[in-house]
């Protein structure tokens, strides 16, 4: 895809086209990851196991996810839970040559890792990425086609070639959860777009594909369908994370025909790299672990419990499980390529993974927004765990006169416009640690009035996969996935603010009393603190 193609993608935006070679000019550093197993690689070089491998027998259905969800997917699952190591699951029953990886963003720190930011300031590095555009680039040699299945070989089965995982018993069936699937306009290859959607296995070579509404790729399904044309897709998994959470991002902020891989290539200073498929007319992830090749066929749908009949779909990140869809849209496979002994890459569906994926580039679209329209009054913008990354934002001001008062409230406007899955928004002053919930809702205890400071946004779009945006939970919609939004004004009144300073400690090294409790990155984190800066790196709390 040339520069000149990207530009005319984006009129009207506030965007750089940057030029493969160029000096990088985001303010971060990008660690030397441009693929999953550099990525694996690189973390390694840590002291701490962020990634533990298990070579104990382990069924890819149900069983995978259930111990993932105790040792570590934290979030939005049930507990008990918590955040701990990405697991690398080596012996997998019924596939001798398979590997899964599951969890690997799982941790807020981990991703610091992996994108070279500190982990309060991810959000903006996001969001200066997608200022900053590297369009990826064809090459010849993909690695990821070092071993090629093609569906006319009459052996040829999907559900015998990759273990695609369940995350409990009561699933419609096998779904790849991480598969990043690339489409274009029928008409246009350059007009392109990437996103992680729902894919049940279905048969030996047919994926169902569920699309959340407004999906710029259904869009491009629905050209087609209606020319009776099939959409060729490839389906990319275990990639380097830059281009995951790159690929989070939705509209205003990547508006249509915006190709999401730009941004990874904007976080690495590198242009993803992209190859020709084997079977269909499609580009894929060249550095890929695995690539599912095919066709999305026009009028064709399947039940997605079709083979399952339990009527429920898979956990989603809000924490429950969906119900089974009956009508959706099927991918035929038309050939699978993998790299040699290949990573399956996973998630559980509700959990810190998503959080990371989703919420990520939720901070980095509002954090751009308000920037944009109201400099120097938003701090920093939390995508919060409790809502998957999308439903909750945390917005950090520091008001610096009355005006600011309603200015507040403005950003919190702003952040509904600019992200339309968001549903509240809570609103503290800069002497509050948005990224701790004990600490935000002590703001919302003593710094908000329920008649007094909450604003009600209703009949707005949101998003289906919310169990409360019904008709059946809420009798005024006429339709899945519309709600009312809240904002909590959590903030103190300008005028106020002198009545409202948390009491005041002598400034210490504790460390020196306890030397045991402090490693050396919490020390450096501690020092940044008494300095005045406020600046946190990887913390470990």
């Amino acid at each position: 895809m040339s520069d000149k193609v990207v530009a005319s993608k984006q009129q009207n935006q506030d965007y750089v086209v940057r030029q493969a070679g160029e000096d990088h000019p985001l303010q971060w550093q990008s660690p030397p990851i441009n693929d999953l197993r550099s990525a694996l690689a690189y973390l390694e070089t840590f002291d701490d196991t962020e990634v533990y491998t298990t070579d104990y027998p382990t069924d890819p259905i149900a069983e995978l996810a259930g111990v993932y969800r105790r040792i570590g997917a934290g979030a939005t699952v049930q507990p008990p839970r918590q955040q701990g190591p990405a697991m690398l699951f080596t012996n997998l029953k019924g596939y001798d040559q398979s590997r899964v990886l599951v969890g690997l963003l799982a941790s807020r720190r981990r991703v610091s890792r992996l994108l070279g930011a500190p982990e309060r300031e991810l959000g903006k590095q996001m969001g200066q990425a997608r200022r900053v555009v590297t369009p990826p680039k064809e090459v010849d040699h993909a690695p990821v086609q070092e071993v090629i299945h093609r569906a006319d070989d009459p052996e040829f089965d999907l559900r015998k070639i990759l273990p695609a995982p369940t995350n409990t018993t009561e699933d419609a069936g096998p779904y790849f959860c991480m598969g990043l699937v690339l489409g274009s306009d029928i008409d246009d290859p350059d007009n392109v777009d990437v996103t992680i959607h729902r894919l049940c296995v279905q048969s030996k070579d047919e994926l169902s594909i569920f699309f959340a509404p407004g999906r710029h790729i259904d869009a491009f399904r629905q050209k087609a369908e209606s020319l009776n044309k099939p959409l060729p897709v490839s389906v990319n998994m275990g990639l380097d994370p830059a281009i995951y959470i790159g690929a989070e991002f939705e509209a205003p902020t990547t508006p249509f025909g915006f190709d999401e891989l730009c941004v990874a290539g904007g976080l690495r200073g590198e242009p993803v790299e992209l190859a020709r498929c084997v079977s269909v007319s499609q580009r894929c992830i060249a550095r890929a672990e695995i690539v599912i090749e095919g066709e999305i066929l026009p009028s064709v749908r399947v039940a997605e419990d079709k083979n399952s009949h339990t009527g429920k779909a898979m956990p989603e990140f809000p924490g429950y499980t969906g119900d089974a869809n009956p009508s959706l849209p099927v991918i035929k496979v038309k050939a699978i390529t993998t790299r040699t002994n290949p990573i399956l890459q996973t998630l559980v569906g509700p959990g810190e993974e998503h959080v990371s994926m989703a919420g990520i580039p939720t901070e980095a679209s509002i954090w751009n927004q308000c920037e944009d329209a109201l400099p120097g009054l938003v701090q920093n913008v939390y995508a919060h765990s409790a809502g998957g990354g999308k439903f909750l934002a945390v917005i950090q001001v520091k008001k610096r006169n009355a005006a600011d008062d309603g200015m507040t409230k403005q950003a919190a406007v702003l952040a509904l416009a600019v992200y339309r899955e968001l549903k509240n928004v809570i609103l503290v002053d800069e002497d509050v640690d948005l990224f701790d919930t004990d600490d935000v809702l002590w703001a919302m205890q003593t710094r908000y009035v329920g008649d007094l400071d909450t604003t009600f946004v209703p009949g707005v779009t949101g998003h289906v996969l919310d169990p409360s945006q019904q008709p059946e939970y809420d009798g005024r919609l006429s339709s899945k996935g519309t709600t009312t939004k809240t904002i909590f004004d959590c903030t103190v009144p300008f005028k106020l603010k002198q009545h409202f300073v948390r009491a005041q400690f002598k400034p210490v090294e504790p460390w020196l009393w306890a030397p045991d409790l402090y490693t050396e990155e919490r020390i450096a984190r501690e020092k940044a603190i008494l300095a005045g800066t406020g600046q946190i790196n990887n913390d470990d709390k």
